[in-house]
Formats: structure tokens, C-alpha cells, sequence
């Protein structure tokens, strides 16, 4: 299923900024609101927080599509952890819209559109 892979890789693209926020890298202008460029350590606790919740993300795809495939037609349940996902998404794509950092408005509110998207389809195939 196709948006599932593209979840999958912003999941993990994800994952790897939040690291080198983590790490130090001077991108803090695209997250937690973009009020500093290099996180302090609250923020980059938080960051180092966010990346196993990524993981879990994914599995959840994960396992809402293999469920699919596996039973086919016979599924009519969509898993309630994916409309939860959809719609965590889908208020991550407000939290970015009203973000004072430009960047973080231009980059990351495309990202969590197209992710909230992508577990709305998914919800609405499985």
C-alpha cells in the first residue's frame, strides 16, 4: 500500500531529525515551535522522547496493514489506534499552522498533512 510506505519514510525521516535535534544540530527552527536553533536540554529530551513514539507509529500502520492483507475482504474493523494516529496527525497539522516559526510552518505542516492523510487512507482501506 502505498501510503503506507510514504508514512513510513516521513515516520523515519522523522525520526532521524529528531536525533540530530537530539545530537545538537542547528535545525531547531523546525520544531517545538522553532524558538531556538540550537534545543535546549528539555527539548531535546523531549525530542529523544519522540523517536520510539515514531516507532510506534509505525508499527501501528504496520500492523493495521498486514491485518488488511491477511483477511482481505473479510476485515471491516478499521483498528481504533489508527484513527487515533489520523486524527493526532491531523491536530499536528494545526499545532504546525499556528507555529510563529515560519520554517517550522512550511516544513512541517506539509509533513503532518500528508501523514494524517496517509493513515486516513490506510483507515478507511483496512
Amino acid at each position: 500500500m502505498v501510503a503506507a510506505v510514504v508514512a513510513y519514510v516521513l515516520l523515519a525521516g522523522l525520526a532521524a531529525f529528531q536525533i540530530a535535534l537530539v545530537a545538537g544540530a542547528p535545525l531547531g527552527h523546525l520544531a517545538w515551535g522553532g524558538k531556538h536553533r540550537v534545543l535546549p536540554r528539555g527539548l531535546r529530551v523531549a525530542s529523544a522522547l519522540s523517536v520510539p513514539l515514531y516507532a510506534l507509529f509505525a508499527w501501528i500502520i504496520s500492523a493495521a496493514v498486514a491485518r488488511a492483507t491477511e483477511f482481505g475482504d473479510y476485515v471491516y474493523e478499521t483498528p481504533p489506534a489508527l484513527w487515533v494516529l489520523t486524527a493526532y496527525f491531523g491536530i499536528g497539522v494545526l499545532a504546525n499552522a499556528a507555529s510563529r516559526s515560519r520554517p517550522e510552518r512550511l516544513v512541517m505542516t506539509p509533513v503532518a498533512l500528508v501523514l494524517a492523510l496517509c493513515c486516513l487512507v490506510i483507515a478507511l482501506k483496512v
